[in-house]
């Protein structure tokens, strides 16, 4: 394997759930800590890692900010996805007391998720950039007032120790992920493996054009798991993101597609990937 084929890129810093979730499914790769978004679709494009894992949506936050809009610009494809359960704990130095803590340090969205413990605790939650640099921020100041809820994998990189574990509000609190590459992936055609679609189009702007480009995944029994609008920069029609279950070469999607081309002025598959056991149920 190359140098670069051992490398998956992620957002966010070194024990980031990003991170987490890399190790998860390719244990046998090394991470790549990237400050922004396309700062990692870049690592991919430009070959300093053969993929990237990317957060798209959490079943308690909603989608994430941006990525609908990031994912048909950056050139790459979707080969995988990945559903990642999230357990937040609470960290702290050493010798730390639940009973001494003052401030909770954590990304808004983790700081939500906890909410509870939060209140339980009557701390004050401070809002970091994200979950891995606020257990950083905690480890240098050494302050046993301050704690920092994030991932086991941050208490490991920087040091600290689990005060409580599986601290989240919500019990099905998940967040999916997809698998980019430059590359597609796609999986051959014509198999009993369930397969999934993500594409995004731009409905023409007349009156029932949505209505009328959905019909054909309904008349052709093609079960569609998301559609999300978002506006493009000139706020005159709509941009949707999808996903259908099926793979672009069966008889039904092909034709669901050749009559969404009749009511879109373009349309972009992102990927065409296995789907993740987590969707049957075998988590």
């Amino acid at each position: 394997m190359a140098e670069q084929d051992k490398m998956i890129a992620f957002q966010g810093m070194p024990g980031a759930y990003s991170d987490l979730a890399c190790r998860t499914v390719y244990p046998e790769r090394r991470t790549m800590a990237c400050r922004t978004f396309p700062d990692a679709f870049q690592a991919v494009r430009d070959g300093q890692a053969s993929l990237a894992m990317i957060p798209i949506e959490n079943s308690v936050a909603g989608r994430v900010a941006d990525i609908h809009h990031l994912l048909p610009e950056s050139d790459l494809h979707i080969v995988a996805e990945h559903f990642h359960r999230v357990n937040h704990h609470l960290l702290a130095p050493a010798g730390t007391k639940a009973t001494t803590l003052t401030e909770v340090h954590s990304h808004v969205h983790a700081l939500n998720q906890c909410r509870n413990l939060i209140a339980e605790l009557g701390v004050t939650p401070v809002v970091h950039v994200d979950t891995a640099g606020a257990a950083k921020d905690v480890a240098a100041w050494a302050d046993p007032s301050k704690a920092a809820i994030a991932s086991s994998l941050a208490g490991e990189i920087y040091g600290l120790e689990p005060l409580l574990r599986n601290i989240e509000d919500a019990e099905h609190n998940t967040t999916r992920f997809v698998v980019l590459a430059r590359d597609a992936r796609v999986p051959p055609a014509g198999t009993d493996k369930p397969t999934i679609t993500s594409f995004t189009f731009r409905v023409r702007n007349v009156p029932a054009a949505l209505y009328k480009a959905m019909g054909g995944f309904a008349t052709n029994g093609v079960n569609m798991t998301k559609l999300e609008s978002y506006v493009g920069p000139d706020f005159i029609a709509a941009q949707f993101f999808a996903e259908v279950e099926g793979h672009p070469e069966d008889k039904a999607l092909k034709l669901a597609f050749e009559d969404l081309s009749h009511f879109s002025e373009w349309i972009k598959v992102l990927g065409t990937y296995p789907a993740h056991p987590f969707r049957r149920g075998d988590g």
